[in-house]
């Protein structure tokens, strides 16, 4: 609040006035500033500036709404006044640090980084306790966007001016803000970790770095040493009464995220199921909260991971529901896009498998020589279009395309905004942090790299192959998976689902030759086998994979007639992954060499003797 050009009444005004505030008496140091804007008009945009700040502070800081509002008319004000006089907007640091506080407390950090921008471009010119306050906030910003690469280079760039606030080992007793100097030193070291760089992280009993030190034991995959530290952050907070709702529900949440990892699905769900419940406690009391709680709610996140463990428990419904959250708040998120199509398929796919645990003869019209055998319907007719409500989603394969198109657009459009040169951390010394570009597409969750980013956009092409040929649209499933095998590094079990799906849209399409090419069981020999066993899926092995091709080889030799081949053919296909479309395609070839009536006789007989 001071300022060097006022008279010495002036500055004594605005010193009373800020002690005022800090001494939490509000209405003093509006009186104060009222009288000070009474003798000194000239600083009307200043005193007004403060005086909505203390009355956002007299709310118990609640009502931020006022206090935007007012920032934004004083801005609004200054460059009418810059283009009156002909000259630049005024610039004014603290209430471009205001806005952004108020936008990184409402989880808009992006938003708040654009206004927050202005100020570290003339961070030198600030007294050192300002710079670091400023220094912290952009750090904050940064890691919250998943901008990770650039915050540490921001790091570096405050090393090299501020060496002696930068370096967040060795305390500084100039600072009047000491709390102020530990939140900064937290975040240095935040950031190094997040950025896989070697910290040590001091054993001090505090919250913040236990906290700190379990991230790192996850980030360095020691997922055991995690998880116990966290236990241990829980068992003392349990006994120095410290445990709140928003303690209880990152400690739950961590947890859920360490079980995952490791597999264990259904507890990682319980954990999750947990984290919930204490985040609806937090949200309960959403109404009248202070602006710095509004984040503390989080519960977007929490559903994603609980919809994850979801699909692998195999409950696509659950999973579904679970997305539909999050998915408002991160529908840029092509990552979203997907899970929500899997849990589309996993629904179909239940629903397939109950109706091929039904008998493939549905009945028998007549007797003897004219006996008729009513087999299932087609798929075709057998899953007629939805008729869900366009207001409420639904896990069917219409949602599922609609999902794979939005995915495939992002990723593609991802993919060619891609930045090489900061992958992994990278980038050259000299650049300008302002000029770093991290790959991180997938917000909430951490940078992706180029690996990561060509995997899921080899599983959208598959999905998208396998789901339009569900709904009947051959030439677009033939035409994903082409695309797909063009894909870069592609994983060896994507490539038998490339040849499969392409196999059977070209059967789907009578062009069976051509599909007998893409079915050639003898290129599954040569694929990894690690690549099967790892899938969360049914073929789980090279013996399956060898089966599922098969069996659709022997359908395409079917239809050419070949009954003779077709019966070899499923004579090889033993294992249970398709043992029982074996035997629906056996006795469709019986029935139609007419072995079935000799069949169902001699079982009569031999029934009848028993």
């Amino acid at each position: 609040m001071l300022d060097e050009n006022n008279s010495t009444q002036e500055n004594e005004l605005f010193t009373r006035a800020y002690v005022e505030y800090n001494n939490e008496k509000y209405d003093e140091s509006l009186n104060t500033l009222r009288e000070l804007e009474n003798i000194s008009p000239k600083h009307k945009t200043k005193i007004k500036h403060n005086c909505a700040v203390i009355a956002f502070s007299k709310s118990n800081s609640i009502n931020f709404q006022e206090l935007l509002k007012t920032l934004n008319e004083l801005y609004e004000e200054e460059i009418e006044n810059a283009k009156l006089n002909s000259s630049g907007v005024c610039f004014t640091p603290i209430a471009n640090y205001n806005k952004a506080i108020i936008y990184y407390n409402r989880s808009l950090h992006r938003t708040g980084i654009k206004y927050l921008l202005p100020v570290v471009e003339k961070l030198e010119s600030f007294e050192e306790n300002f710079a670091l306050l400023v220094s912290t906030l952009m750090l904050r910003l940064l890691l919250a966007s998943q901008q990770l690469n650039r915050a540490q280079h921001f790091l570096a760039l405050l090393q090299i001016k501020f060496p002696r606030i930068a370096d967040s080992l060795l305390p500084d007793e100039n600072f009047t803000d000491k709390q102020l100097l530990e939140d900064f030193k937290l975040l240095a070291m935040l950031t190094n970790v997040l950025n896989r760089r070697t910290v040590a992280i001091p054993d001090d009993g505090s919250l913040e770095f236990s906290a700190l030190k379990a991230r790192q034991y996850y980030i360095m995959k020691d997922f055991q040493m995690a998880a116990k530290q966290l236990k241990i952050i829980n068992t003392e907070s349990n006994e120095n009464n410290t445990d709140t709702d928003i303690l209880k529900t990152c400690i739950a949440n961590n947890m859920g995220i360490i079980h995952l990892r490791v597999r264990h699905y259904a507890i990682a769900a319980k954990f999750f199921q947990n984290a919930i419940t204490f985040d609806k406690q937090i949200a309960s009391n959403m109404r009248n909260i202070p602006l710095y709680d509004i984040s503390s709610a989080r519960s977007c996140e929490i559903l994603y991971n609980l919809g994850i463990s979801m699909l692998h428990l195999r409950r696509p419904k659950e999973a579904f529901q679970c997305f539909l959250v999050p998915l408002k708040f991160y529908h840029s998120n092509p990552r979203f896009w997907t899970r929500m199509a899997e849990a589309c398929i996993m629904e179909h796919e239940m629903k397939l498998l109950l109706e091929d645990k039904k008998p493939m003869v549905s009945s028998v019209v007549n007797i003897g020589s004219r006996r008729k055998y009513i087999l299932k319907p087609t798929p075709r007719t057998m899953y007629p279009p939805s008729t869900q409500c366009a207001v409420l989603p639904e896990p069917t394969m219409e949602f599922a395309i609609l999902c794979l198109r939005n995915a495939l657009t992002l990723t593609k459009f991802y993919k060619s905004s891609f930045s090489e040169q900061n992958e992994e951390g990278g980038g050259t010394e000299n650049q300008n942090w302002k000029e770093i570009i991290d790959n991180n597409f997938c917000t909430p969750s951490a940078p992706i790299s180029k690996d990561a980013l060509d995997r899921m956009l080899s599983a959208i092409y598959t999905a998208y192959s396998y789901v339009s040929i569900r709904l009947g649209d051959y030439v677009t499933a033939l035409e994903m998976a082409r695309e797909c095998s063009k894909s870069e590094k592609l994983s060896d079990a994507h490539k038998m689902l490339v040849k499969l799906y392409s196999g059977q849209a070209l059967i789907m399409m009578d062009k069976i030759g051509e599909a007998r090419s893409y079915l050639d069981p003898q290129f599954v020999n040569g694929l990894n086998a690690f690549d099967f066993e790892t899938k969360d899926w049914q073929v789980k092995s090279l013996e399956a994979a060898q089966n599922v091709v098969r069996y659709n080889l022997a359908v395409a030799f079917a239809l050419q007639g070949d009954f003779d081949g077709t019966s070899r053919l499923l004579n090889t296909c033993t294992h249970p992954v398709v043992i029982a479309k074996t035997m629906a395609l056996k006795i469709y070839v019986d029935i139609k060499t007419g072995k079935y009536c000799k069949f169902e006789k001699s079982y009569k007989l031999s029934l009848w003797n028993v």
